[in-house]
């Protein structure tokens, strides 16, 4: 059993936007307010709360004048936001995330409903709402509900994700294993010699955005021609972000269709982006977000995703010979080996290198190869290792 998303717009009234305003602010209000205590309370007396104590004090504040109407709120979706805020912590002192901060209405907006929700007659029914809210359910749910988040994005549209716990049929077993090589020029070059083009979305509407944000700086502060030329940048961010989250959801079901074993680099991006001349070109790729749908959809349909060392120099080493050169600056894109004569693609050396070194990694010459889980031996398909011309994807 995994758990999944399935994701669906929904088209409130006006009634309904106004109850749904009430619910994000008053989540926005808990949250806000919990974390103040939290600081105060150790600024003060040292002491550090948890979400017991921030739940017992919620039960108080709500029987003071004043605060009657955080009755009229799912008490749920009120809870869920003090949970939300204890986990803001614990990234916090596990130096996953930054400290904690205010939320702020300008920002998405959402709320979780952790139980008694439904959807029939094409409506999303929810706690004191009386009425459902229309839904454009585009595919059937699958397996059991386990809760249910409504969010408004930046440019007021409004959709709602149920997580559900369900089976996922695992894909026929192929017999390839392939390595790949991401870039900026090209997306990924694959180790059988394909690459697949890089669109680089933000640079197609990089012109339009910076006229947008230029005549959005101009509109006075507060005022509603300001609000609606938000909107218009708000909604070129958000064409961007969802051309690409669909090019790369293609690309990766792509490589998990075709092959058995998928092996990559383990890059780190974030690193990378401390590099100001490649910053822009390399979060436009969105390189992290690739090798995560490459990871959790080979969980899902039973594949092996595996990532080599970071440190391993795979565009400098020949595949053929092995041997190292002493530096390749990233404008030499192709060079002759010195040892045997041989000349090698960058990316396309590298890509078989970086093959290569999985395949010595996860001993896949041997009787069997180590899951990606690395902790059980699972047998070992009969695999391709030489250069191939596949027929290239629609998407190559």
């Amino acid at each position: 059993m995994i758990q999944k998303a399935f994701k669906f717009r929904l088209y409130p009234t006006e009634q309904q936007k106004e109850f749904l305003s009430k619910q994000f602010g008053a989540v926005r209000f808990v949250y806000n307010r919990f974390l103040a205590n939290r600081k105060d309370e150790y600024l003060n007396n040292k002491k550090s709360l948890n979400y017991y104590d921030d739940a017992k004090n919620l039960t108080e504040l709500k029987s003071k004048d004043g605060y009657e109407w955080l009755y009229d709120i799912n008490s749920q979706t009120l809870q869920a936001s003090l949970r939300n805020l204890e986990v803001a912590y614990q990234n916090f002192f596990k130096k996953r995330a930054k400290f904690p901060r205010f939320h702020s209405k300008k920002n998405k907006q959402c709320i979780k409903i952790p139980q008694f929700f439904k959807i029939e007659d094409e409506k999303l029914f929810i706690p004191k709402l009386k009425d459902g809210i229309e839904i454009r359910q585009h595919r059937p749910i699958t397996g059991k509900t386990v809760s249910c988040f409504i969010s408004k994005t930046s440019t007021d549209k409004y959709f709602v994700s149920i997580l559900c716990e369900t089976d996922i049929e695992q894909l026929e077993k192929q017999d390839d294993i392939v390595g790949i090589d991401l870039g900026i020029k090209y997306l990924i070059v694959s180790s059988d010699g394909n690459k697949v083009e890089n669109p680089k979305f933000y640079r197609q509407m990089e012109k339009k955005l910076a006229y947008e944000q230029r005549q959005l700086s101009k509109k006075q502060l507060g005022s509603n021609n300001r609000n609606k030329q938000r909107k218009e940048v708000a909604k070129i961010n958000e064409y961007i972000a969802n051309s690409r989250n669909d090019y790369l959801h293609k690309i990766s079901k792509m490589l998990i269709d075709e092959n058995q074993v998928i092996i990559a680099e383990s890059l780190s991006v974030k690193n990378m982006m401390s590099n100001h001349c490649l910053a822009k070109s390399i979060g436009d790729a969105s390189w992290g977000e690739l090798l995560r749908q490459l990871e959790y959809k080979s969980n899902w349909y039973g594949r092996t995703f595996y990532q080599i060392d970071k440190f391993f120099p795979s565009s400098k080493t020949c595949n053929n010979c092995q041997f190292v050169l002493d530096d390749l600056p990233l404008a030499v894109r192709e060079w002759d080996c010195p040892k045997c004569k041989q000349h090698n693609d960058r990316d396309e050396n590298a890509a078989l290198n970086i093959r290569d070194k999985g395949v010595k990694d996860l001993n896949l010459c041997g009787i069997g190869m180590l899951s990606h889980s690395k902790q059980k031996l699972v047998e070992a398909p009969t695999l391709k290792l030489g250069r191939r011309s596949k027929k290239p994807s629609a998407l190559c």
